[in-house]
């Protein structure tokens, strides 16, 4: 037995001995290639398609790695075509209401430093609207699901991205704010006040639904998203709008595939990494990747509101940060108390919160850290444009 054990433990010893760091040979590839995100919208709604080129996977603090100045159209088979633009410099190219006839064929062209990019002809695909979205209260957390069906059965494949808004608050109010001309705490205007913010956010994960092996083509309580009660983003009001996208079959097959090798790899028990086949190419090297699968459909939208007081004695917000008060004197400049101006002249890192002694000083102040105090730090208090 002490011979098995002592053999164990060399054994132990020399695997750990062995490691060595593993740097994939993706990492150091100087080869860039063509991301597209996005549909052809053939409705009344924008046309906006993302084109990115893809990044490496360690080593490099880049995320975002955006196409710029490239020429995109939009082709019909009968040899129309509409330009798209990048507005706002971000490889963004978007174009309004197309209103293409569903009878034709469309496909997309890019092209960039020399090279052209092809999509394939590609069928509009009709998407029929959202029924409704709801939530159900469940383990802590709100689950949001959509609810749809097409009454013409022609659909079977389904797609949603989202975009989330909130109005929440900060931990305390604070109601006064150091001036530095005039050497004084004064009262907040109302300009000034960073109680209440508003927060944003977008899809990230791959929602996908079929309805392929069903009787009906019919979508009920389709997961989206969960939102743990303790999320700020229930503090006040939330809001989401919900984009639904009707899928060719290829597309779900490769809108699958990418979920699968960004969402379900890790264990031995998932399935392997798949290639992902697009239906874009590049015309003067046609064995080179290009990422992305353009579809043509009138994208379905709808927007809820849940308001705090639906959620009534369910809300327990947990903050993301930890916060504490303290007091300190603020005297007038015959006597000021220089660790107090510190704290409160320096928005960025404390703000007072309110008073507790007369109008005039001496007076004391409780104060706290800015992100106790100043939502401005995770939101903006600018109302989004749909508040309501």
């Amino acid at each position: 037995m002490l011979k098995f054990r002592n053999t164990f433990y060399v054994l132990v010893l020399a695997l750990l001995c062995c490691k060595k760091p593993y740097n994939p040979p993706a990492t150091s590839s100087v080869n860039s290639f063509l991301v597209i995100e996005g549909a052809i919208n053939s409705g009344a709604d924008s046309t906006i398609i993302k084109i990115s080129k893809t990044v490496k996977l360690a080593n490099d603090s880049t995320t975002e790695n955006p196409l710029l100045g490239a020429t995109v159209t939009v082709e019909s088979n009968q040899n129309n075509s509409w330009r798209l633009v990048d507005f706002n410099n971000n490889g963004k190219y978007a174009s309004s209401s197309l209103n293409l006839p569903a009878a034709l064929k469309y496909r997309l062209r890019i092209s960039t430093n020399g090279k052209q990019y092809l999509s394939d002809f590609i069928e509009v695909k009709p998407t029929p609207p959202i029924d409704s979205i709801g939530y159900i209260l469940k383990d802590g957390a709100i689950q949001l699901y959509v609810n749809t069906h097409d009454p013409a059965n022609n659909t079977h494949y389904y797609r949603w991205e989202y975009d989330e808004a909130w109005q929440f608050h900060s931990q305390w109010m604070s109601i006064y704010v150091y001036d530095p001309k005039l050497d004084s705490i004064v009262d907040r205007r109302p300009d000034q006040m960073v109680y209440f913010c508003f927060g944003s956010d977008k899809s990230s994960n791959i929602l996908l639904g079929s309805t392929a092996k069903l009787s009906k083509d019919e979508v009920y309580q389709s997961p989206i998203t969960k939102i743990p009660l303790t999320s700020e983003k229930l503090q006040t009001k939330y809001s989401i709008l919900l984009r639904q996208y009707a899928l060719p079959t290829e597309a779900y097959q490769f809108y699958q595939n990418i979920q699968k090798n960004t969402e379900q790899l890790g264990s031995i028990f998932d399935a392997l990494p798949s290639q992902l086949k697009g239906n874009v190419r590049c015309l003067s090297n046609p064995a080179e990747p290009v990422i992305g699968y353009l579809t043509v459909t009138n994208v379905q939208s709808k927007r809820i509101f849940i308001p705090t007081s639906d959620l009534t004695n369910q809300i327990l917000t947990i903050y993301p940060y930890y916060c504490e008060m303290d007091s300190a004197y603020y005297l007038n400049s015959n006597g000021i108390n220089t660790v107090a101006i510190e704290l409160l002249s320096h928005p960025t890192t404390e703000i007072p919160l309110w008073g507790i002694g007369p109008a005039l000083p001496p007076a004391a102040f409780y104060y706290a850290g800015s992100y106790c105090v100043d939502c401005t730090l995770r939101g903006t208090t600018k109302a989004p444009p749909f508040w309501k």
